[in-house]
Order: C-alpha cells, then structure tokens, then sequence
C-alpha cells in the first residue's frame, strides 16, 4: 500500500494483542462517519454492514442523535436492531421501522444536575440559549436558533423547563443541548467543562459552538461497555469509528478505532486507526478489510 493510499492506516499499525483479537462488534458513529454528508447510506456501506453481520459481528450504530432521528438508518439495522442514541442517553430498538423505536435503556441527566449545569454555564458564558431533549419531547428557549429538524413541544427559559412542574416533567432528560452565537466550538467546549465540572458530562459534534450535556459518566463509551459486558464482549473484540469529539471516549476504550479522513483533530489523536472520508465510504472499507481478514 502506498502511504498516501487513502484507504486506511490499518495495515501500518503495529500488531497488540488487542489487534490480533477477531471483532465481534463494530460500533459506528453516524454523521460524518457512516452517512454521506447528504445523509444516505451508500450502497457499498449497506452491503458491508449486511456482510459483517453474517460472519457474527454484531453491529451498533453509535450516535448523539435522538431515537426519532433514527429513521436515517432503520432499514439497515439487519439482526439486533440496537442503537446508542443521545451519546449514551438511551438504547433504542430500531425494529419495526418509524415510528415504532423502543427504549431498551435510559441513562437519563437528573433534573437537579440540568438545573446546576444551566446556571452555571450561564454565569461562565452570557448569552448561551438552551434545548431539553427528553425521550419523547424536544423543548427550548424563544431565542434557541432554528438548528434541528422539528418545532419544539413548548418554548420557555430553560429553568422553567426543568421545572418539576414543567411540560414533560413526567419523561426523562436526556440532554440538555447548549448553543452560543459568538465563542469558538473548541473555546466553549473547555470553557463548559470547566465551569460544570462533575454534574454533567459535556461534548459536542457540531460544527458550530453547539454543546450536548448528559448525566455524570454518560458517554458513548460508558453506554458500549454497558452493552458489551452484557454480551460478554471485551474492548479489545470492539472495532469504532467516528470523527467528533463526542466519539473521542468511545475511540479510546475500543480495541480498534478509526478516526475518519474527515475527523476532528482530537479524534485523529485518539484513534488507533485512520481511515477515508465519510464521502468514501471510510466504515465499508475497513469492514472489507476486517472480513477479508478473518476469512
């Protein structure tokens, strides 16, 4: 392979223990990683997803994304049918198509611990606007920008959302989403942090200064063990891919990870692995790979 080939780094690593473990579970970030920039799933990739679920590896898809969200990828979900939505928030049953998702797992962001996050983000950055996802509603401030792809269930300053009183108070917290207009991405992230410390885990994976606030020691790394340890899989037998920080944790535990050719900085340094960009089909061709590999 030439060093410029594009394919991936896979063959220049240096062969570990946990490398020489055959997979048995790929788990995959969806934007900018799995899907194309105009959100399909190419051909190549469906094929490769199918593939690897017939030799027995199981497959997650791994995504800050909310359940309802997950139409992107219902068709092919293939044999589980698992999802890890919310970076870590919930797993969901992505079987029986739209509309019919089921929780399987909710690590909800306690309503105390939201509250303190908000207020203290507020006092560290001025002029930061809110989102509240809950399992099955979406609610934000008058001035959250227009980001998502619906119209928000009710619209209120974020302390009166968290309110025990409050729309949805029944449902649980998923995230919290914290957008400001004027700081860098990488800034507010650090700023964020350090200002809400141990109450809440803080990421991103927008582009713009957009932030995601879950529950203490929620990630997409804390929830995969999860479900790993209750599959009897070890991290070494855990091939990832992703390219936000969001997927930076879950990149590091795994036995095998690829940053994509498109990936955030801190992702192309946390990874094991590089490989092509989302628009190449990066996942379908380290799966190739892996299945060449064990044959």
């Amino acid at each position: 392979m030439r060093e410029n080939d594009p394919v991936t780094s896979a063959t220049r690593q240096p062969v570990t223990p946990a490398a020489a473990l055959p997979p048995r579970l790929i788990a995959t970030d969806l934007d900018g990683t799995l899907l194309r920039d105009d959100k399909s799933v190419s051909d190549r990739t469906v094929a490769a997803l199918a593939a690897a679920e017939k030799a027995g590896i199981e497959v997650f898809f791994v995504t800050g994304r909310p359940a309802r969200w997950m139409d992107v990828v219902s068709d092919h979900v293939h044999g589980h049918g698992l999802a890890i939505c919310g970076n870590g928030a919930a797993v969901v049953d992505l079987h029986g198509g739209p509309g019919a998702h089921r929780f399987v797992k909710v690590r909800e962001l306690a309503r105390d611990n939201a509250l303190d996050a908000v207020r203290l983000l507020r006092e560290a950055a001025p002029g930061t606007m809110y989102a509240v996802e809950q399992t099955y509603g979406f609610y934000q401030e008058p001035e959250y920008p227009k980001m998502h792809m619906e119209i928000p269930d009710h619209l209120a300053p974020a302390e009166q959302l968290l309110a025990p009183d409050a729309p949805g108070a029944g449902e649980p917290v998923l995230k919290i989403l914290a957008f400001h207009p004027t700081l860098d991405p990488d800034a507010f992230l650090t700023l964020a942090r350090l200002a809400i410390g141990d109450r809440a885990t803080v990421t991103r994976s927008s582009p713009s200064a957009l932030l995601e606030i879950s529950g203490p020691d929620v990630s997409k790394a804390s929830t995969l063990a999860l479900c790993c340890a209750e599959r009897g899989i070890s991290h070494e037998e855990v091939v990832a891919f992703g390219d936000m920080p969001n997927d930076v944790e879950m990149l590091t535990w795994a036995g095998r990870s690829y940053a994509m050719g498109n990936a955030h900085p801190d992702v192309l340094a946390a990874a094991s692995g590089r490989t092509a960009a989302n628009n190449e089909d990066g996942v379908a061709l380290v799966i190739e790979q892996l299945l060449t590999e064990r044959a």
